[in-house]
Order: C-alpha cells, then structure tokens, then sequence
C-alpha cells in the first residue's frame, strides 16, 4: 500500500510508543480501545460526543472518520491519524492537522487514550512525537491546541510541553456551550525545550514529504 499512499511508512517510534498510520487490519484493535473506555460517561471532553452513541454505531463512526482522513487528504487540507500502539496493542489516536500548511505554517493537534493507558505519561509522550514531527520535518511554524476548562489531563499535557496559554473560547459541547482554554507553541519554543522533551524517532518521512506540500528536502 505505501507505493501508492507513502503515508503507511511513515514511522515515529518513542521510548514506549510506536505511531503509524492504521491499516484496516488495525481497525479491530482500535475500536477495541474505544470500547474499553476513554473518559467517564458522565464527562465530556471532546466537542463532538461520539463515546455517547450505541456500540455499533460509534464503531462505523470511527471506521468512517479513520477512512475520510485518507480520503480527504489534500496538501491544502489534512488530517494526518496516527495510531498509537504500545507494546503492539492499540491504545489510542494521535492526530496532527493542519489547512494551508505551506502558507500558514500552523498545525493542531488532537488525541485519545483507552482507559487503561491513562495515568502513564504516554499523552506527553505521542504528542511530543507528532510536535517533534511538526518542528523539525515539516518546518511547522506554530502548534495549536485547546481542551475544556474541565480537561485538566489534557491541559496537563499542553503546559508539560511548553504550551503558552493563549485565550479561551466557547464550543458546543453535548448542546451546551462550554469553555475551551486555547494554547499555543512557537517552533523557537520547542528548539529551545526539545532535549528535555520525550524523542521520537522518524522513519518513512522523506518519501511521504511531497503528501503535505513540501517540496524534495536536498540530497544527501
């Protein structure tokens, strides 16, 4: 698959995490850890409430959202779903996205993690991955992040790495509006952290660059 869509190489490998675009033969594993559980029922910290719906249908919805991130795709627009695996077994998403790439310079982030993978560090972890990816392969310029007022692991996570707190906005959250905590990373922020950071190591890179706009790095 990855002579026609060189994404499926691309490889970031950390102490305990290793992050890869999913095949769907990694779907079952995934839609496992959803179903183990992500956050307590009666919390919600995503803007979208899909861990509300039935079993069956959360599990199309994600199957459908983890297709559409390769269908969709474009350098002007992509979705770029990594699944995190420890030890070989799906444990969550981390997400790297960004529109305009090549003129704004500007990615976000999002992820989840099954229940019992919490607690561990791993969040710091797979998000400085893809942050490491970001700074120092795609020459991003800023990351962007938000969560809750009442996300505080995610918001954990944003100030471990550096984050700056920048702004609040509101969301709609189960039909309600809730307040989100804007946060914000410059790539001289992350230079200047980087060795204190969890590393990653980058595979597959190279000949997926042109997937998000980038023109061939120089010769080695």
């Amino acid at each position: 698959m990855s002579s026609y869509w060189p994404l499926f190489d691309l490889r970031l490998e950390t102490a305990r995490l290793v992050l890869r675009l999913p095949t769907d033969d990694d779907f079952p594993g995934l839609l496992d850890a959803v179903d183990a559980g992500i956050h307590d029922p009666d919390t919600m910290p995503f803007t979208i409430p899909w861990t509300d719906v039935e079993p069956a249908e959360r599990r199309i919805s994600a199957v459908q959202h983890w297709w559409g991130a390769r269908a969709n795709w474009t350098v002007d627009d992509w979705n770029l779903t990594l699944a995190v695996f420890e030890d070989g077994r799906a444990v969550g998403i981390q997400a790297l996205l960004a529109k305009h790439f090549d003129d704004l310079r500007q990615v976000d982030t999002g992820s989840w993690l099954t229940k019992s993978a919490q607690g561990q560090g791993l969040g710091k972890e797979m998000r400085a991955a893809v942050l490491q990816l970001a700074f120092e392969q795609l020459d991003a310029e800023v990351a962007r992040s938000g969560a809750f007022v009442d996300n505080a692991a995610s918001a954990g996570v944003s100030r471990a790495l550096g984050y700056r707190e920048n702004g609040r906005s509101r969301l709609l959250r189960r039909g309600a509006p809730g307040e989100i905590v804007n946060f914000e990373l410059t790539r001289e922020e992350w230079l200047e952290r980087r060795d204190s950071m969890p590393r990653a190591t980058v595979s597959g890179f190279e000949a997926a660059r042109a997937m998000f706009g980038l023109v061939p790095g120089p010769a080695s």
